[in-house]
Protein backbone atom coordinates (compact mmCIF):
# COMPACT_ATOMS: atom_id res chain seq x y z
CA UNK A 1 0.00 0.00 0.00
CA UNK A 2 3.43 2.15 0.64
CA UNK A 3 3.61 2.45 -2.54
CA UNK A 4 0.20 3.70 -4.19
CA UNK A 5 1.28 7.47 -3.22
CA UNK A 6 3.75 7.02 -5.54
CA UNK A 7 2.17 5.39 -8.39
CA UNK A 8 -0.61 8.50 -8.02
CA UNK A 9 2.56 10.72 -8.58
CA UNK A 10 4.11 9.68 -11.38
CA UNK A 11 0.72 9.54 -12.95
CA UNK A 12 0.19 12.40 -12.28
CA UNK A 13 3.58 13.85 -13.86
CA UNK A 14 2.73 12.07 -16.55
CA UNK A 15 -0.86 13.59 -17.03
CA UNK A 16 1.04 16.59 -16.76
CA UNK A 17 4.41 16.30 -19.40
CA UNK A 18 1.14 14.39 -22.09
CA UNK A 19 -1.04 18.01 -21.50
CA UNK A 20 2.42 20.11 -21.37
CA UNK A 21 2.74 18.12 -25.32
CA UNK A 22 -0.81 18.92 -26.46
CA UNK A 23 -0.52 22.54 -25.27
CA UNK A 24 2.61 22.69 -27.34
CA UNK A 25 1.04 21.27 -30.82
CA UNK A 26 0.49 23.74 -33.43
CA UNK A 27 -2.79 24.84 -34.57
CA UNK A 28 -4.34 23.26 -37.41
CA UNK A 29 -3.68 25.88 -40.23
CA UNK A 30 -6.86 27.63 -42.19
CA UNK A 31 -7.11 26.49 -45.52
CA UNK A 32 -4.74 28.48 -48.01
CA UNK A 33 -6.44 31.48 -49.22
CA UNK A 34 -7.88 30.78 -53.11
CA UNK A 35 -8.58 34.23 -54.46
CA UNK A 36 -7.78 36.23 -57.54
CA UNK A 37 -4.37 35.65 -57.67
CA UNK A 38 -4.42 31.47 -57.13
CA UNK A 39 -6.78 31.46 -59.48
CA UNK A 40 -5.06 32.98 -62.07
CA UNK A 41 -1.67 30.97 -60.98
CA UNK A 42 -4.13 27.32 -61.72
CA UNK A 43 -4.99 28.71 -65.37
CA UNK A 44 -9.10 27.68 -64.58
CA UNK A 45 -12.03 29.63 -63.23
CA UNK A 46 -14.27 27.15 -61.33
CA UNK A 47 -17.97 28.31 -62.54
CA UNK A 48 -20.51 26.82 -59.68
CA UNK A 49 -24.07 26.83 -61.58
CA UNK A 50 -27.88 25.39 -61.84
CA UNK A 51 -28.91 23.68 -64.88
CA UNK A 52 -31.92 25.98 -66.15
CA UNK A 53 -33.44 27.43 -68.88
CA UNK A 54 -31.70 30.43 -68.24
CA UNK A 55 -28.91 29.44 -66.36
CA UNK A 56 -26.93 26.46 -67.84
CA UNK A 57 -28.06 23.15 -70.37
CA UNK A 58 -26.82 21.29 -72.95
CA UNK A 59 -27.91 21.85 -76.75
CA UNK A 60 -27.36 19.80 -79.54
CA UNK A 61 -24.04 18.84 -77.34
CA UNK A 62 -22.89 22.27 -76.86
CA UNK A 63 -23.23 24.20 -73.90
CA UNK A 64 -25.23 27.45 -73.64
CA UNK A 65 -27.60 29.39 -71.04
CA UNK A 66 -27.47 32.56 -70.15
CA UNK A 67 -25.49 32.65 -66.72
CA UNK A 68 -22.85 30.14 -68.56
CA UNK A 69 -22.64 33.16 -71.68
CA UNK A 70 -21.81 35.39 -69.42
CA UNK A 71 -19.53 33.59 -66.81
CA UNK A 72 -17.56 32.25 -70.26
CA UNK A 73 -16.97 35.89 -71.27
CA UNK A 74 -15.44 36.61 -67.49
CA UNK A 75 -12.99 33.65 -67.73
CA UNK A 76 -11.87 35.25 -71.09
CA UNK A 77 -10.97 38.72 -70.09
CA UNK A 78 -8.65 36.86 -67.73
CA UNK A 79 -7.55 34.45 -69.89
CA UNK A 80 -8.68 31.86 -67.94
CA UNK A 81 -9.81 28.21 -69.11
CA UNK A 82 -13.81 27.72 -67.34
CA UNK A 83 -14.61 24.46 -65.92
CA UNK A 84 -18.56 24.42 -64.75
CA UNK A 85 -20.18 22.28 -61.71
CA UNK A 86 -23.40 21.87 -61.37
CA UNK A 87 -25.19 21.72 -57.85
CA UNK A 88 -28.52 20.06 -57.32
CA UNK A 89 -29.91 23.44 -55.91
CA UNK A 90 -29.17 26.85 -54.19
CA UNK A 91 -28.50 25.07 -50.64
CA UNK A 92 -25.66 23.02 -52.07
CA UNK A 93 -24.73 26.04 -54.63
CA UNK A 94 -23.72 27.87 -51.42
CA UNK A 95 -22.38 24.20 -49.98
CA UNK A 96 -20.25 23.80 -52.71
CA UNK A 97 -18.44 27.10 -52.76
CA UNK A 98 -17.75 27.36 -49.14
CA UNK A 99 -16.42 24.04 -49.39
CA UNK A 100 -14.08 24.97 -52.09
CA UNK A 101 -15.37 23.10 -54.83
CA UNK A 102 -15.32 26.50 -56.86
CA UNK A 103 -14.56 29.84 -57.17
CA UNK A 104 -18.05 31.61 -57.77
CA UNK A 105 -21.30 31.22 -58.29
CA UNK A 106 -22.40 32.08 -61.65
CA UNK A 107 -26.05 31.90 -61.02
CA UNK A 108 -28.80 34.93 -59.58
CA UNK A 109 -28.48 33.95 -56.17
CA UNK A 110 -31.21 35.18 -53.93
CA UNK A 111 -29.15 37.77 -51.77
CA UNK A 112 -30.11 37.57 -48.23
CA UNK A 113 -28.83 38.80 -44.68
CA UNK A 114 -27.88 35.09 -43.42
CA UNK A 115 -25.91 34.62 -46.88
CA UNK A 116 -23.69 38.13 -47.00
CA UNK A 117 -22.38 36.59 -43.81
CA UNK A 118 -20.46 34.29 -45.27
CA UNK A 119 -20.84 35.40 -49.20
CA UNK A 120 -19.58 38.45 -50.86
CA UNK A 121 -22.08 39.26 -53.83
CA UNK A 122 -20.83 40.53 -56.81
CA UNK A 123 -21.52 41.59 -60.71
CA UNK A 124 -24.47 43.01 -61.93
CA UNK A 125 -27.16 42.95 -59.51
CA UNK A 126 -30.37 41.33 -60.90
CA UNK A 127 -33.95 42.52 -59.59
CA UNK A 128 -36.18 39.66 -60.24
CA UNK A 129 -40.32 39.23 -59.43
CA UNK A 130 -42.79 37.37 -60.18
CA UNK A 131 -45.26 38.00 -63.13
CA UNK A 132 -48.73 36.98 -63.94
CA UNK A 133 -48.20 35.04 -67.00
CA UNK A 134 -51.23 35.54 -69.73
CA UNK A 135 -52.30 36.02 -73.48
CA UNK A 136 -52.61 39.60 -74.76
CA UNK A 137 -56.10 40.32 -75.15
CA UNK A 138 -56.34 44.05 -75.91
CA UNK A 139 -58.47 45.33 -72.95
CA UNK A 140 -59.25 42.09 -71.09
CA UNK A 141 -55.52 41.73 -70.44
CA UNK A 142 -55.15 42.19 -66.48
CA UNK A 143 -52.86 45.13 -65.75
CA UNK A 144 -53.50 45.31 -61.98
CA UNK A 145 -53.68 42.28 -59.13
CA UNK A 146 -57.25 43.45 -58.26
CA UNK A 147 -58.52 42.01 -61.44
CA UNK A 148 -57.09 38.85 -59.98
CA UNK A 149 -60.11 38.77 -58.04
CA UNK A 150 -62.69 35.61 -59.48
CA UNK A 151 -59.71 34.74 -61.79
CA UNK A 152 -58.35 30.86 -62.77
CA UNK A 153 -54.59 31.13 -61.53
CA UNK A 154 -52.33 27.76 -61.77
CA UNK A 155 -49.00 27.74 -60.37
CA UNK A 156 -46.60 25.03 -59.09
CA UNK A 157 -45.76 24.62 -55.25
CA UNK A 158 -43.64 26.85 -53.49
CA UNK A 159 -42.89 30.49 -53.39
CA UNK A 160 -44.94 31.46 -56.12
CA UNK A 161 -48.18 29.50 -54.51
CA UNK A 162 -47.51 30.90 -51.32
CA UNK A 163 -46.91 34.60 -53.09
CA UNK A 164 -50.76 33.87 -54.43
CA UNK A 165 -52.06 32.80 -50.96
CA UNK A 166 -50.85 35.86 -49.42
CA UNK A 167 -51.68 37.89 -52.08
CA UNK A 168 -55.30 36.44 -52.08
CA UNK A 169 -55.61 36.98 -48.01
CA UNK A 170 -54.39 40.52 -48.78
CA UNK A 171 -57.23 41.49 -51.36
CA UNK A 172 -59.62 39.50 -49.17
CA UNK A 173 -59.85 36.33 -50.95
CA UNK A 174 -61.58 35.37 -54.33
CA UNK A 175 -58.44 34.52 -56.31
CA UNK A 176 -59.14 30.91 -57.59
CA UNK A 177 -55.71 29.25 -56.96
CA UNK A 178 -54.75 25.85 -58.81
CA UNK A 179 -52.01 24.74 -57.53
CA UNK A 180 -50.54 21.75 -59.86
CA UNK A 181 -48.77 19.23 -57.43
CA UNK A 182 -47.97 16.96 -60.70
CA UNK A 183 -44.39 15.86 -61.39
CA UNK A 184 -44.83 15.75 -64.76
CA UNK A 185 -45.72 19.52 -65.21
CA UNK A 186 -43.19 22.18 -64.86
CA UNK A 187 -43.85 26.50 -64.69
CA UNK A 188 -42.64 25.78 -68.41
CA UNK A 189 -45.67 23.71 -69.38
CA UNK A 190 -48.19 26.18 -67.43
CA UNK A 191 -46.50 28.64 -69.58
CA UNK A 192 -47.13 26.86 -72.72
CA UNK A 193 -50.25 25.37 -71.92
CA UNK A 194 -51.58 29.59 -71.34
CA UNK A 195 -50.15 30.17 -74.34
CA UNK A 196 -52.00 27.18 -76.12
CA UNK A 197 -55.86 28.73 -74.27
CA UNK A 198 -55.88 25.56 -72.09
CA UNK A 199 -55.44 28.17 -69.20
CA UNK A 200 -55.85 31.51 -68.47
CA UNK A 201 -52.75 32.28 -66.45
CA UNK A 202 -50.33 31.19 -64.61
CA UNK A 203 -47.17 32.81 -62.23
CA UNK A 204 -43.34 32.64 -63.37
CA UNK A 205 -40.20 34.69 -62.76
CA UNK A 206 -39.72 37.33 -64.64
CA UNK A 207 -36.53 36.04 -66.46
CA UNK A 208 -38.25 32.39 -67.09
CA UNK A 209 -41.51 34.54 -68.45
CA UNK A 210 -39.28 36.93 -70.74
CA UNK A 211 -37.90 33.64 -72.38
CA UNK A 212 -40.61 32.01 -73.21
CA UNK A 213 -42.47 35.39 -74.84
CA UNK A 214 -39.34 34.52 -77.33
CA UNK A 215 -41.22 31.02 -78.20
CA UNK A 216 -44.57 31.99 -77.47
CA UNK A 217 -44.97 35.65 -78.68
CA UNK A 218 -48.85 36.06 -78.19
CA UNK A 219 -48.26 36.26 -74.10
CA UNK A 220 -48.22 39.09 -71.76
CA UNK A 221 -45.97 39.08 -68.61
CA UNK A 222 -46.49 42.60 -67.49
CA UNK A 223 -48.05 41.61 -64.50
CA UNK A 224 -46.00 42.11 -61.55
CA UNK A 225 -47.44 39.99 -57.90
CA UNK A 226 -44.64 39.98 -55.98
CA UNK A 227 -41.73 42.53 -54.66
CA UNK A 228 -38.58 42.74 -55.92
CA UNK A 229 -35.85 40.22 -55.06
CA UNK A 230 -32.30 41.11 -55.75
CA UNK A 231 -30.05 38.55 -56.58
CA UNK A 232 -26.60 38.27 -57.95
CA UNK A 233 -22.96 36.14 -58.62
CA UNK A 234 -21.55 35.31 -55.00
CA UNK A 235 -17.89 34.46 -54.13
CA UNK A 236 -16.74 33.68 -50.80
CA UNK A 237 -16.06 36.31 -48.25
CA UNK A 238 -12.69 36.18 -48.30
CA UNK A 239 -12.29 36.76 -52.13
CA UNK A 240 -12.36 40.23 -51.88
CA UNK A 241 -10.06 40.38 -55.34
CA UNK A 242 -11.67 37.80 -57.25
CA UNK A 243 -15.23 40.20 -56.58
CA UNK A 244 -13.68 43.55 -57.57
CA UNK A 245 -12.78 42.12 -60.65
CA UNK A 246 -16.20 40.33 -61.66
CA UNK A 247 -17.82 44.05 -60.44
CA UNK A 248 -15.07 46.03 -63.13
CA UNK A 249 -15.90 42.93 -65.86
CA UNK A 250 -19.56 43.87 -65.28
CA UNK A 251 -19.36 47.34 -65.76
CA UNK A 252 -16.89 47.32 -68.95
CA UNK A 253 -18.96 44.80 -70.56
CA UNK A 254 -22.53 45.50 -69.79
CA UNK A 255 -22.72 47.33 -72.60
CA UNK A 256 -19.95 45.19 -74.92
CA UNK A 257 -21.03 43.39 -78.48
CA UNK A 258 -20.45 40.10 -76.82
CA UNK A 259 -23.48 40.75 -73.66
CA UNK A 260 -25.79 42.72 -75.78
CA UNK A 261 -25.41 39.21 -78.18
CA UNK A 262 -26.00 37.21 -75.42
CA UNK A 263 -29.29 39.47 -73.54
CA UNK A 264 -30.67 39.16 -77.29
CA UNK A 265 -29.88 35.18 -78.30
CA UNK A 266 -32.21 34.23 -74.82
CA UNK A 267 -34.38 37.24 -74.02
CA UNK A 268 -35.41 38.62 -77.37
CA UNK A 269 -34.67 36.77 -80.71
CA UNK A 270 -38.00 34.58 -81.59
CA UNK A 271 -37.29 30.80 -81.47
CA UNK A 272 -40.20 30.30 -83.69
CA UNK A 273 -39.59 29.27 -87.33
CA UNK A 274 -42.38 30.68 -89.67
CA UNK A 275 -43.10 27.40 -92.12
CA UNK A 276 -44.96 27.31 -95.61
CA UNK A 277 -46.66 25.05 -98.36
CA UNK A 278 -45.13 22.37 -100.24
CA UNK A 279 -43.02 24.54 -103.29
CA UNK A 280 -45.67 22.13 -105.92
CA UNK A 281 -47.73 19.75 -105.42
CA UNK A 282 -48.46 20.16 -109.73
CA UNK A 283 -44.84 19.77 -110.14
CA UNK A 284 -44.23 17.24 -107.59
CA UNK A 285 -41.89 19.64 -106.10
CA UNK A 286 -41.18 19.70 -102.52
CA UNK A 287 -38.04 22.60 -102.69
CA UNK A 288 -35.57 23.76 -104.83
CA UNK A 289 -33.20 21.45 -103.57
CA UNK A 290 -34.85 18.08 -103.87
CA UNK A 291 -32.26 16.40 -106.17
CA UNK A 292 -29.75 17.30 -103.37
CA UNK A 293 -32.32 15.46 -100.95
CA UNK A 294 -32.02 12.85 -103.63
CA UNK A 295 -28.99 12.08 -104.01
CA UNK A 296 -27.11 12.46 -100.45
CA UNK A 297 -30.43 10.10 -98.99
CA UNK A 298 -29.36 6.90 -100.84
CA UNK A 299 -26.04 7.21 -99.14
CA UNK A 300 -27.61 6.56 -95.54
CA UNK A 301 -30.66 4.51 -96.80
CA UNK A 302 -32.87 7.14 -95.90
CA UNK A 303 -36.15 7.90 -98.34
CA UNK A 304 -35.29 11.29 -99.35
CA UNK A 305 -39.15 12.73 -98.55
CA UNK A 306 -37.54 12.22 -95.10
CA UNK A 307 -34.84 14.46 -95.39
CA UNK A 308 -36.91 16.98 -97.17
CA UNK A 309 -39.39 16.97 -94.33
CA UNK A 310 -36.04 17.06 -91.76
CA UNK A 311 -34.48 20.32 -93.69
CA UNK A 312 -38.50 21.93 -93.55
CA UNK A 313 -39.03 21.48 -89.85
CA UNK A 314 -35.59 22.81 -89.11
CA UNK A 315 -35.36 25.48 -91.91
CA UNK A 316 -38.39 26.12 -93.63
CA UNK A 317 -35.80 25.57 -96.92
CA UNK A 318 -33.75 28.64 -96.27
CA UNK A 319 -30.17 27.82 -96.32
CA UNK A 320 -29.36 31.85 -95.08
CA UNK A 321 -31.45 31.48 -91.52
CA UNK A 322 -28.89 30.97 -88.46
CA UNK A 323 -31.07 30.03 -85.31
CA UNK A 324 -31.17 31.75 -81.81
CA UNK A 325 -28.57 28.84 -80.97
CA UNK A 326 -26.13 29.63 -83.82
CA UNK A 327 -27.70 26.52 -85.68
CA UNK A 328 -26.40 27.58 -90.00
CA UNK A 329 -28.08 26.81 -92.79
CA UNK A 330 -30.65 24.44 -94.69
CA UNK A 331 -29.79 21.65 -91.89
CA UNK A 332 -29.55 23.68 -89.54
CA UNK A 333 -26.24 22.12 -88.17
CA UNK A 334 -24.36 23.39 -85.02
CA UNK A 335 -20.77 24.68 -85.73
CA UNK A 336 -19.13 22.07 -83.96
CA UNK A 337 -21.25 19.49 -85.39
CA UNK A 338 -20.55 21.45 -89.26
CA UNK A 339 -16.81 21.45 -88.59
CA UNK A 340 -16.68 17.69 -87.37
CA UNK A 341 -18.67 16.95 -89.85
CA UNK A 342 -16.24 18.43 -92.48
CA UNK A 343 -18.21 21.44 -93.86
CA UNK A 344 -15.55 24.36 -94.46
CA UNK A 345 -15.43 27.41 -92.70
CA UNK A 346 -17.66 29.93 -94.56
CA UNK A 347 -19.58 27.19 -96.30
CA UNK A 348 -22.15 26.40 -93.53
CA UNK A 349 -24.79 28.17 -95.78
CA UNK A 350 -23.68 26.17 -98.96
CA UNK A 351 -26.99 24.02 -99.53
CA UNK A 352 -24.88 20.98 -100.76
CA UNK A 353 -22.42 20.97 -98.04
CA UNK A 354 -25.16 21.63 -95.90
CA UNK A 355 -27.29 18.52 -96.63
CA UNK A 356 -23.90 16.29 -97.25
CA UNK A 357 -22.71 17.02 -93.91
CA UNK A 358 -26.41 16.40 -92.51
CA UNK A 359 -26.40 12.61 -94.01
CA UNK A 360 -22.95 12.28 -92.52
CA UNK A 361 -23.81 13.17 -89.30
CA UNK A 362 -27.23 11.23 -89.16
CA UNK A 363 -25.24 8.64 -90.09
CA UNK A 364 -22.67 8.33 -87.21
CA UNK A 365 -26.13 8.86 -85.19
CA UNK A 366 -27.49 6.03 -86.19
CA UNK A 367 -24.12 4.22 -85.49
CA UNK A 368 -24.85 5.22 -81.99
CA UNK A 369 -28.35 4.00 -81.47
CA UNK A 370 -27.72 0.71 -83.11
CA UNK A 371 -28.86 -0.97 -79.70
CA UNK A 372 -32.49 0.08 -81.30
CA UNK A 373 -32.61 -2.24 -83.74
CA UNK A 374 -35.96 -2.06 -85.43
CA UNK A 375 -35.21 0.50 -88.21
CA UNK A 376 -38.41 2.80 -87.92
CA UNK A 377 -37.66 3.10 -84.53
CA UNK A 378 -33.97 4.13 -85.13
CA UNK A 379 -35.10 6.93 -87.42
CA UNK A 380 -37.34 8.14 -84.47
CA UNK A 381 -34.47 8.28 -82.21
CA UNK A 382 -31.95 9.64 -84.82
CA UNK A 383 -34.41 12.50 -85.19
CA UNK A 384 -34.98 13.18 -81.84
CA UNK A 385 -30.86 13.05 -81.54
CA UNK A 386 -30.76 15.19 -84.34
CA UNK A 387 -32.86 18.23 -82.80
CA UNK A 388 -31.49 17.59 -78.70
CA UNK A 389 -28.03 15.78 -79.02
CA UNK A 390 -27.33 11.96 -78.14
CA UNK A 391 -26.83 12.45 -74.86
CA UNK A 392 -30.76 13.51 -73.81
CA UNK A 393 -31.58 10.71 -76.03
CA UNK A 394 -29.51 8.65 -73.76
CA UNK A 395 -30.66 10.17 -70.59
CA UNK A 396 -34.44 9.79 -71.44
CA UNK A 397 -33.73 5.88 -72.30
CA UNK A 398 -32.69 5.18 -68.65
CA UNK A 399 -35.25 7.04 -67.39
CA UNK A 400 -38.04 5.05 -69.76
CA UNK A 401 -36.44 1.91 -68.53
CA UNK A 402 -35.94 2.83 -64.67
CA UNK A 403 -39.82 3.79 -64.50
CA UNK A 404 -41.07 0.69 -66.25
CA UNK A 405 -41.15 1.64 -70.10
CA UNK A 406 -39.65 0.51 -73.15
CA UNK A 407 -36.49 2.46 -73.67
CA UNK A 408 -36.13 0.99 -77.09
CA UNK A 409 -39.89 2.46 -78.09
CA UNK A 410 -40.10 6.37 -79.01
CA UNK A 411 -43.62 6.87 -79.29
CA UNK A 412 -45.56 7.03 -75.53
CA UNK A 413 -42.33 5.52 -74.06
CA UNK A 414 -39.50 7.37 -74.24
CA UNK A 415 -41.18 10.63 -75.82
CA UNK A 416 -42.88 10.94 -72.25
CA UNK A 417 -38.89 11.32 -70.66
CA UNK A 418 -37.87 13.97 -73.25
CA UNK A 419 -40.28 15.91 -71.86
CA UNK A 420 -39.94 15.23 -68.43
CA UNK A 421 -36.35 16.44 -68.94
CA UNK A 422 -37.29 19.98 -68.22
CA UNK A 423 -38.58 18.86 -64.91
CA UNK A 424 -35.86 19.29 -61.60
CA UNK A 425 -36.72 15.76 -60.65
CA UNK A 426 -36.16 13.82 -63.31
CA UNK A 427 -32.89 15.90 -64.97
CA UNK A 428 -31.09 15.79 -61.46
CA UNK A 429 -31.95 11.81 -61.22
CA UNK A 430 -28.94 9.89 -61.05
CA UNK A 431 -29.08 8.33 -64.63
CA UNK A 432 -29.26 11.58 -66.11
CA UNK A 433 -25.74 12.70 -66.82
CA UNK A 434 -26.66 15.98 -69.41
CA UNK A 435 -28.83 17.80 -66.99
CA UNK A 436 -31.79 20.19 -67.76
CA UNK A 437 -33.27 20.02 -71.28
CA UNK A 438 -36.68 21.59 -72.94
CA UNK A 439 -37.88 18.08 -74.11
CA UNK A 440 -41.21 19.67 -75.86
CA UNK A 441 -39.49 20.78 -78.67
CA UNK A 442 -37.83 17.65 -79.65
CA UNK A 443 -41.08 15.92 -78.59
CA UNK A 444 -42.94 18.56 -81.37
CA UNK A 445 -40.30 18.18 -84.00
CA UNK A 446 -40.14 14.02 -84.40
CA UNK A 447 -43.91 14.19 -84.50
CA UNK A 448 -43.94 16.99 -86.86
CA UNK A 449 -40.78 15.56 -89.23
CA UNK A 450 -42.67 12.07 -89.63
CA UNK A 451 -45.92 13.45 -89.86
CA UNK A 452 -44.88 15.61 -92.44
CA UNK A 453 -43.12 12.87 -94.17
CA UNK A 454 -46.45 11.03 -94.58
CA UNK A 455 -48.19 13.97 -96.10
CA UNK A 456 -45.00 14.01 -98.70
CA UNK A 457 -45.44 10.31 -99.51
CA UNK A 458 -49.03 10.42 -99.94
CA UNK A 459 -48.28 13.57 -102.44
CA UNK A 460 -45.07 13.20 -103.88
CA UNK A 461 -43.86 10.18 -106.26
CA UNK A 462 -40.20 8.79 -104.89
Amino acid sequence: MRGAPLLLLLFALACCVFGCRQRQRPAPQAPPPHDLEQIRDSGELVALTLYSSTSYFNYRGEEMGFQFELVRQFAQSLGLELRVEVAANTAELVEKLLAGEGDLIAYNLPVTKQRRDSLRFCGEEFIAHQVIVQRRQGKQTLNDVTQLVGKEVYTKPGKHYRRLVNLNQELGGGIHIHEVTSDSVTTEDLIAQVADGKIEYAVADDDVAKLNTTYYPGLDIRLAISFDQRASWAVRKECVLLAQAVDQWHEQNKTSPSFTASVKRYFESSKVIPHSPILSLREKKISHYDDLFKKYSRQIGWDWRLLASLAYTESNFDTTVVSWAGARGLMQLMPATARAMGIPEGMEQNPEESVKAACKYIESVSRSLRVVTDERERTRFVLAAYNAGLGHVYDAMALAEKYGKQKFVWEDNVEKYILLKSNEEYFNDPVCKNGYFRGVETYNFVRDVTSRYDVYREKIPN
